[in-house]
């Protein structure tokens, strides 16, 4: 089945034989089930390195500042580059593409490794790995995003998208773990070569898919102006730029984990890097639930994207004011579960409401404003965090969050002509918070009754 059909996948109707295949149902795909094996080794060794380089720079410099500019540089070049690395990915082959940008994740990730195990590692030099890393990521990230669809089609793509965050999340389940462990026995550098290493499973997995079971994408020509073109495209569609916005937001100021985990074991609990990889495993087993939930989901619908943002900061600032250590790990199960349910519902919105031709770009941007707003929130949420305190830090973040998704909640309520209906008592046809018409028109006597939708 193709997908390069030029109307958007959002108005299309339903697809339920294949929607309601089941939880795992991409699977039965052979070139995805090579992607997803290959992804799981290389995410596993990338949350080592993440892990084991915010424990390397809080060592050198003793400041959840510094660990902020470590994260902020990353996600730089996203900021910076980020609609140029959708167009690439528009344009050009993505099999051939991702075969590239994952052989200089791993040279990248051997590099880091050779520094620290030689015991000469400064600073500056995991700073400037965090830069490359993020040059690479400008093209890989919507590279990959997309080439989903080619694997699985556009039919199965929401539950592609969302095994493919359960996917990264077991392996957050495994990577911070191993992580403390390596770090507390023989230091950072080994799982820095690790992970060096772990780029050679999806390697594999690239050269060994068979291309004909690829679905055929229409690749945008070169052209002039298709940066402008693309913003253009987004700025049309509520449906698409608000879902943006509200990422852009959460993604920049409550997304900064990295920061406020790791100044909470330090200064807060007074605790090391086994601690931190604990509280790290923890958010990811909620994250992991949260993305097989959105697996079993047929359908992406607005009061899941605004309720699990609201929800998501909500949490947040209530883990912020928690006294004991206990009770601070248990509600990062829930906030994982949350965050994964926003962000999966955005990303599965945002890719179905595009053109195939257009996908690349829309991609994106999406992640230019989920990930490139690090290099502002980073340093900001750090600065809160080292002048204030952990609390304040992971407090200002979680009600930043919950702000914009009653804002954007607002908006599209108002754009839609909907209304928010809360129904204090919950029953499987009514949903405690749904979006309803403002003025209900007659209700069809079979069940064609307009549902709403992302395009609503």
């Amino acid at each position: 089945m193709s997908s390069a059909a030029g109307k958007p996948a959002a108005t299309e109707p339903d697809r339920p034989a294949e929607q309601r295949a089941g939880t795992f149902s991409s699977l039965r795909f052979r070139n995805y089930r090579l992607f997803a094996t290959g992804a799981v080794v290389s995410n596993t060794g990338t949350w080592m390195s993440r892990i084991a380089q915010d424990w390397l720079v809080l060592s050198l410099t003793g400041s959840s500042f510094a660990v902020g500019i470590t994260t902020a540089l990353q996600f730089l070049p996203m900021l910076l580059f980020g609609l140029y690395g959708g167009v690439i990915a528009d344009r050009y082959p993505k099999r051939q593409i991702l075969l590239c940008t994952q052989s200089a994740l791993g040279v990248l990730g051997l590099g880091l490794a050779g520094l620290t195990l030689s015991g000469v590692v400064q600073v500056w030099h995991v700073y400037a790995v965090a830069f490359l890393l993020g040059v690479v990521t400008v093209v890989d990230n919507p590279t990959r995003q997309t080439f989903v669809v080619e694997m699985v089609g556009p039919a199965s793509v929401r539950n592609a998208v969302s095994l493919n965050s359960a996917n990264f999340q077991a392996a957050r389940l495994v990577g911070p773990a191993i992580a403390g462990v390596l770090i507390t026995a023989v230091g950072s550098g080994w799982a820095f070569l690790l992970n060096g290493l772990s780029f050679l499973a999806p390697l594999t997995g690239l050269l060994l898919m068979r291309t004909s079971e690829l679905h055929r994408i229409e690749r945008a020509p070169r052209s002039k102006g298709q940066l402008r073109e693309g913003l253009r495209y987004v700025a049309a569609r509520p449906e698409l730029i608000w879902p943006i916005v509200l990422v852009g937001f959460i993604g920049t100021f409550g997304f900064n984990f990295p920061i406020w985990l790791s100044a909470f074991v330090n200064k807060v609990f007074h605790s090391g890097a086994g601690t931190y990889g604990l509280l790290n495993t923890l958010m990811a087993a909620g994250s992991l639930l949260g993305a097989l939930l959105a697996a079993r989901r047929s359908r992406t619908r607005l009061r899941v994207l605004v309720g699990g943002a609201l929800l998501f900061g909500l949490l947040e600032a209530t883990a912020s004011l928690v006294p004991a250590f206990w009770m601070f790990a248990a509600l990062l199960v829930p906030i994982g579960i949350f965050g994964l349910t926003f962000n999966t519902t955005a990303n599965a919105t945002v890719q179905l409401a595009s053109d195939p031709a257009m996908r690349g770009r829309v991609m994106s941007l999406y992640m230019m404003v989920f990930v490139g707003g690090t290099p502002i929130g980073g340093p900001i949420m750090g600065w809160v965090t080292d002048t204030y305190g952990a609390r304040i830090g992971f407090l200002s973040g979680g009600l930043i969050a919950a702000a914009a998704a009653v804002g954007v909640g607002v908006v599209l309520a108002r754009t839609g002509d909907l209304r928010v209906k809360v129904n204090l008592r919950r029953t499987k046809d009514q949903p405690m918070i749904s979006f309803v018409p403002r003025h209900p028109t007659p209700t069809p006597p079979d069940d064609t009754a307009p549902r709403l939708t992302p395009a609503a």
